[in-house]
C-alpha cells in the first residue's frame, strides 16, 4: 500500500478545510458609529486601560469573541469628538470583566469620561456602569459571551450619553445652525431702484380756519320765451287741412 504523505501545501490549507467542514463560528466586531458623536469642546483626548483581566477563574474574559476592553475602546473611538481649541478629556477604562460562577455568568463594565483644562487640574467627570447577566445551561459558549457583551454594551452607551449630557454639559460643543443660502444676483445687473415716494402735503398753519370748497355754480338756465316756429310756405295757415 502507498505511504501516504502530506505535502507542505495541503499542511497550509488544512485549517481552512477544517474550518469549513466544522463550520466555525465568526462573530461580526462590535461598532457604534451609527449613534451620534458626543463632541467635547476639547483639543483631543485619550484612551487609558486600566483594569486588567485577571485571567484565572471566576474570571472568562479570554473566552469572549469580542473582549470587552476592546468593545469599549472601539466606542469611545466611535463616539468621542475633540473639536475644541484647548484642554483634554481623558477616557478610562475601569472595569470590563467576565466572570463565571455556578450557572450565572456576569459581565461588569465601567468607564469614566473626564475633562483636564490644563494639564493635572480636573474640572469634570462622567462615570457610567452597567451589569448584564446570563442565567442557566449554556450551549455555545462563544455565541452566549458575545451575545452577552453586546447587549452590556449597548446598556452602557445609553447610560454614558446621559451621564455625560448631566455631568459635562459646559463641555458639550453646541451645534451650529445652518443658515440659509444668500440669494445671488446676476452681475452686471443694477438692482432696482426703490419706488418713489410722494412728499407728505404742507399742514396748515396753526390757528387758521379750514378752507370750504367753492360751492357748486347754478345749474345752465333754459332759454325764455316761447319756441321758434319754423317758416311756413306762402299760402298755408295754421290750423287748416
Amino acid at each position: 500500500m502507498p505511504e501516504l504523505r502530506l505535502t507542505r501545501r495541503a499542511s497550509l490549507l488544512l485549517p481552512f478545510v477544517l474550518a469549513a467542514c466544522g463550520g466555525e463560528q465568526t462573530f461580526p466586531p462590535l461598532r457604534y458609529n451609527y449613534l451620534p458623536p458626543i463632541r467635547l469642546n476639547v483639543a483631543s483626548f485619550s484612551i487609558e486601560q486600566r483594569f486588567y483581566p485577571a485571567g484565572i477563574p471566576p474570571d472568562i474574559t479570554a473566552q469572549s469573541p469580542v473582549h470587552p476592553v476592546e468593545a469599549l475602546r472601539t466606542m469611545a473611538e466611535d463616539r468621542l469628538q475633540a473639536v475644541g481649541n484647548t484642554g483634554q478629556a481623558v477616557f478610562g477604562i475601569a472595569n470590563a470583566a467576565l466572570t463565571k460562577q455556578g450557572d450565572v455568568i456576569t459581565c461588569a463594565l465601567s468607564v469614566l469620561l473626564e475633562i483636564y483644562p490644563t494639564p493635572g487640574i480636573r474640572s469634570g467627570f462622567a462615570q457610567a456602569t452597567v451589569s448584564r447577566q446570563h442565567v442557566g445551561h449554556i450551549d455555545d459558549m462563544p455565541a452566549t459571551l458575545y451575545d452577552l457583551v453586546k447587549n452590556a454594551m449597548n446598556a452602557l452607551n445609553v447610560e454614558f450619553e446621559y451621564q455625560v449630557q448631566t455631568n459635562l454639559q459646559p463641555w458639550l460643543a453646541k451645534t451650529t445652525a445652518v443658515q440659509p443660502p444668500v440669494e445671488q444676483q446676476p452681475l452686471g445687473t443694477a438692482p432696482a431702484a426703490p419706488p418713489a415716494e410722494t412728499p407728505p402735503s404742507a399742514p396748515p398753519p396753526a390757528g387758521a380756519m379750514p378752507t370750504a370748497p367753492p360751492p357748486p355754480g347754478p345749474p345752465s338756465a333754459a332759454p325764455s320765451g316761447p319756441p321758434t316756429l319754423p317758416l311756413l310756405p306762402p299760402g298755408f295757415s295754421p290750423g287748416r287741412s
